[in-house]
């Protein structure tokens, strides 16, 4: 393997099941320890959530955090401290600024059905900045590249405070295309969410991962049909 990249397999992640909620850590968290796999740049969390008809997560506290969450199916309620109070669906995106200090519920909306997301951390380039909220539906068009995350507020999808850019993609079985690195002192973090792909020549399939740095693109390739999601950040944390 190049040195300057790394594979996390769907099997290597960490794993707890709660009976309400069955979870996936791509890096350390809760239960899960490994000192090998803390962050990727300022990347901090990728949770892969299962959350069973009529339960999730009761209030709770944030700081200092850029949350992001994308329901993969069904509904997920949220509540927070900010007064924000909605609900949001596959093909939506949400991110909340925790900042100077916010509390937040997740609940899945639905009583007869599952909702499943991915939940994102990652480390801000400022601290204690003022709390948000907001939440947007996305459309993902076929073989493109659909921003959903962005360091500027004017540019397509939602804003983080964080030099950090965020694609989601459906790729049909067949196509290649380059993704250019919008800062290539950044890495990118690729998950795929159903499918398998080529990504700089390495074979990967639904839910692994593979972080690449000191590249200027990096080519992708659908092997099948896949979805998966480009995370495009910093590797050196500011503070």
């Amino acid at each position: 393997m190049k040195t300057n990249q790394i594979i996390h397999t769907a099997d290597s992640r960490g794993f707890a099941n709660h009976g309400w909620l069955i979870t996936h850590h791509t890096f350390s968290f809760a239960g899960y320890n490994n000192p090998d796999r803390v962050h990727f740049g300022v990347l901090r969390v990728l949770n892969d959530d299962y959350i069973a008809g009529g339960m999730g997560f009761g209030t709770h506290p944030h700081d200092n955090m850029e949350i992001i969450s994308i329901p993969l199916s069904g509904d997920l309620a949220h509540k927070d401290s900010l007064g924000s109070e909605g609900i949001i669906r596959n093909g939506e995106i949400q991110v909340m600024s925790a900042g100077t200090g916010v509390t937040h519920s997740e609940y899945n909306a639905n009583k007869d059905e599952a909702v499943t997301l991915l939940q994102i951390w990652l480390f801000p380039d400022k601290r204690n900045v003022t709390p948000r909220y907001d939440q947007l539906k996305y459309d993902l068009k076929p073989n493109e590249f659909t921003q959903v995350v962005s360091p500027n507020a004017d540019d397509e999808g939602l804003w983080i405070h964080q030099n950090a850019w965020f694609h989601l993609a459906d790729f049909t079985a067949g196509n290649q295309k380059n993704y250019e690195l919008k800062d290539p002192s950044n890495g990118i973090y690729l998950f795929i969410i159903s499918g398998d792909l080529t990504v700089n020549g390495n074979e990967l399939h639904a839910r692994d991962a593979i972080g690449i740095w000191d590249e200027k693109s990096i080519d992708i390739k659908a092997a099948s049909d896949a979805r998966f999601l480009i995370m495009e950040v910093p590797m050196e944390l500011t503070y």
